[in-house]
């Protein structure tokens, strides 16, 4: 599976932004696919999780309640909508996908396989 993370731009703090990622390659059906973000001199973070097949959603605390993450099974795509926006989710955010991560490793980035290239959150105060 190739991924293709998109929608990454400059919003002020509150703002919204939607980001995209785009499967090619294979579809994403039977995959869980997870989104990761890394700031600079960070670690990276997890930030959502979706299961395709019965669309169960996951969330880290600091994004719960302000995050949304979904499927479009028509685009082969999942989306990841970000809402109140605050100078601290400024990092580049990543798509993710597996087939075969099991429901406790969700939260960790070893257990993915497949990753796309990465998009640019900024946030201004």
């Amino acid at each position: 599976v190739q991924l293709q993370a998109s929608g990454g731009g400059l919003v002020q703090a509150g703002g919204s932004l939607r980001l995209s990622c785009a499967a090619s390659g294979r579809t994403l059906r039977n995959h869980v696919v997870g989104w990761f973000r890394q700031a600079p001199g960070k670690g990276r973070e997890f930030v959502a999780a979706i299961r395709w097949n019965d669309r169960n959603t996951y969330y880290s605390d600091s994004v719960k309640g302000r995050f949304t993450t979904s499927r479009d099974s028509v685009k082969d795509s999942v989306y990841l909508q970000m809402n109140s926006l605050k100078p601290e989710d400024t990092a580049v955010y990543y798509c993710a996908a597996s087939r075969t991560i099991i429901v406790s490793s969700y939260r960790n980035d070893n257990g993915y396989s497949y990753w796309g290239q990465g998009t640019q959150v900024t946030v201004s105060s």
